[in-house]
């Protein structure tokens, strides 16, 4: 059934819109299945979104027709539809009257995905206005926070040099703990990777205690703060917060210094808004595990990267994974820095819609997988600044001295970058940085040929 009459108009201007405040906007890319016209089948996923089904129904009335879903634009030869959703059509809490994204995702990638009619789908970006963004929560807590707890300036504190606890799986409580100790020894942060939690090899209620003890002791040797990231992620809400509680009494007058990492796309928005509900006061850490399932380039389903670190801030991430835009061991490329510029500016452009973030705090890029101290200056000149939390586990533990020595080479691979010097000069008055060179000859001979003869290095 061709429902194009009643839920398309392409006289609609994107502008008016936009102006009016009334609709979050909907860019797709889209494919019909074959004997199927374009504008037919945008109209169906604008219908199965929202007011529509395959038939005419008895029990449609005239206020029914006002909050349908509409096509207003449609480009066939490049395979772009949006959809304009009036506000109304989405949930709000009964308990406080917010929004929430489990609507917003159940409307405009709902049953429209399963649809015989439809080849390709994915959501490229969307656009939420002033009347719908102030229903979201926003982050609590974002990088100025950390850079106070670590005793730098809250304008530009700069880059947050991190590892990741390798092997992410395998080390009992005690060998745990002690790889924390010596990383903290020249770094500031540290995460649970996305699957540790409470192994029976390595139960939580052991080892965070002993993690907090490093974590102390790292701090009386080196006199500075330092920060962990536990992860809470569970099926359960009530094991969530239990483990959340567990780790916040463990901490107990460092509990400031403890982020909560929830793998959201796993866990889903209710487990990111419930931790973002009951701990306000921790630095809520965004852990992507498993997106590529759908946002990977080569996916025609779903939503994108982009889509789904936008969503992030929304719900109230304080951090979020937004891979290394094609410097590290994942895939993306140099382009992927609007990722950030969406979640980190209060004025960013997508790659169909301007965004005005109204003042609502940040979400901070967290950069992870595959980087060390030699790939890191070109990440940082291609995004343009450094004030990121990066979470190098390889190239922390990789280092050839120690995981202090590969902390301090990350942090001063940054100082590089920010003084504007040649890496293989730098390297001659920085060991940690000179012998990254060393540590990762593979990195360093794509990156930096000649570097062995220049820095004196004849193995």
């Amino acid at each position: 059934m061709d429902q194009s009459a009643r839920y398309s108009d392409l006289s609609l201007k994107e502008e008016d819109l936009i102006k009016g405040d009334k609709h979050i906007l909907v860019a797709y890319h889209m494919q019909p299945a074959t004997g199927y016209g374009y504008l037919e089948v945008a109209a169906h996923i604008a219908a199965e979104s929202s007011t529509g089904t395959n038939v005419e129904v008895s029990t449609t009335d005239d206020f029914t027709k006002g909050v349908d879903a509409l096509v207003y634009f449609i480009d066939e030869a490049k395979g772009v539809m949006k959809v304009a959703y009036p506000n109304d059509l989405f949930d709000r809490n009964v308990t406080d009257g917010r929004a929430m994204i489990v609507s917003f995702l159940t409307l405009a990638i709902g049953n429209n995905q399963g649809m015989g009619d439809v080849k390709h789908l994915q959501m490229q970006d969307f656009y939420v206005p002033w009347s719908m963004l102030r229903l979201f929560d926003g982050p609590a807590k974002d990088i100025t926070d950390l850079w106070d707890i670590l005793g730098r300036s809250r304008t530009d504190g700069g880059y947050i040099a991190g590892t990741i606890i390798k092997p992410k799986l395998g080390l009992r409580p005690e060998p745990f703990a002690a790889a924390a100790y010596q990383f903290w020894l020249g770094g500031d942060f540290i995460k649970n990777d996305e699957p540790q939690g409470n192994q029976v090899f390595c139960p939580t209620k052991k080892v965070i205690p002993l993690v907090y003890d490093a974590m102390k002791r790292a701090m009386d040797e080196t006199g500075q703060a330092k920060l962990f990231s536990a992860n809470i992620t569970a099926d359960d809400h009530y094991e969530m917060l239990a483990r959340a509680d567990y780790i916040l009494e463990t901490f107990g007058p460092d509990a400031n210094k403890v982020a909560f990492l929830v793998d959201g796309y796993v866990g889903g928005p209710g487990m990111i808004t419930t931790a973002r509900r009951q701990y306000p006061q921790q630095y809520l850490h965004y852990h992507r595990a498993g997106h590529g399932a759908i946002t990977s380039p080569s996916a025609v389903r779903g939503y994108t990267a982009f889509v789904l670190s936008k969503m992030s801030r929304l719900q109230g991430a304080s951090g979020i994974h937004v891979g290394t835009m094609g410097y590290g061991k994942m895939e993306g490329g140099k382009d992927d820095r609007n990722i950030a510029y969406m979640i980190e500016r209060d004025s960013a452009d997508g790659p169909y819609y301007h965004q005005e973030w109204h003042g609502m705090k940040p979400t901070t890029p967290i950069i992870s997988g595959g980087m060390n101290a030699l790939r890191l200056p070109g990440f940082f000149e291609n995004l343009g600044h450094g004030n990121v939390i990066n979470t190098s586990g390889g190239g922390s533990y990789g280092h050839i001295d120690s995981p202090a020595a590969g902390a301090i080479s990350l942090r001063q691979s940054y100082e590089c970058w920010k003084a504007g010097a040649d890496p293989i000069e730098f390297a001659k008055e920085h060991k940690e940085f000179a012998r990254a060179f060393e540590s990762f000859p593979g990195d360093a001979d794509r990156l930096y040929p000649g570097w062995r003869e220049k820095l004196g290095v004849h193995k």
